[in-house]
């Protein structure tokens, strides 16, 4: 069974997935996506038919979810720039790697922009962060923050869309 810090070293193929007993999948899915509503309702369109189905249920779950599910999704994504803590799961680390070259003064930035993002928004700034470099993510930070609150919301889902549908593609081997 995956636990949601290890869930990038264990890929699955289709079948093997429709096949997986729940009490296995759900931890996979969790290592995915931290939102338990998210991830159950991903496991109740089993069986698929396709990798592209599952990412578009995925997709469907998602756009359903309520706000506190959002959030906890959330939760399980650190600051963009931070030293990632303990236990943080290895699709983090992957995914923030743009920021490991970052220079001092692009890493204060960041956390410079997380907090205004934090204070302005009142949750953590998620970006998908999978092919960009530090710059870009503070760029796209500093753009984000003259966003209304609605408006923000809307691109955060659209970055979480993103973020679960490059690690749905990792987990269900092709």
């Amino acid at each position: 069974m995956a636990s949601p810090s290890d869930s990038t070293t264990h890929q699955v193929d289709l079948a093997g997935f429709n096949a997986m007993a729940d009490a296995d999948a759900l931890p996979l899915l969790l290592g995915v996506c931290s939102s338990p509503a998210w991830a159950r309702g991903v496991l109740a369109g089993r069986p698929y038919r396709s990798v592209d189905d599952v990412l578009d249920a995925a997709d469907r779950v998602l756009k359903e979810l309520t706000e506190d599910e959002v959030d906890a999704a959330l939760a399980g994504h650190p600051r963009i720039g931070d030293a990632l803590p303990p236990g943080t799961s290895s699709w983090s680390a992957r995914e923030q790697s743009g920021v490991a070259g970052a220079g001092d003064d692009l890493r204060r930035a960041l956390a410079e922009g997380n907090r205004a993002y934090e204070e302005r928004f009142g949750q953590v700034y998620l970006v998908c962060a999978t092919g960009r470099s530090a710059a870009e993510m503070l760029d796209f930070l500093h753009q984000r923050l003259s966003n209304d609150p609605v408006t923000e919301r809307a691109v955060l889902r659209e970055e979480l869309r993103k973020i679960n549908r490059i690690r749905l593609e990792q987990v269900l081997a092709r």
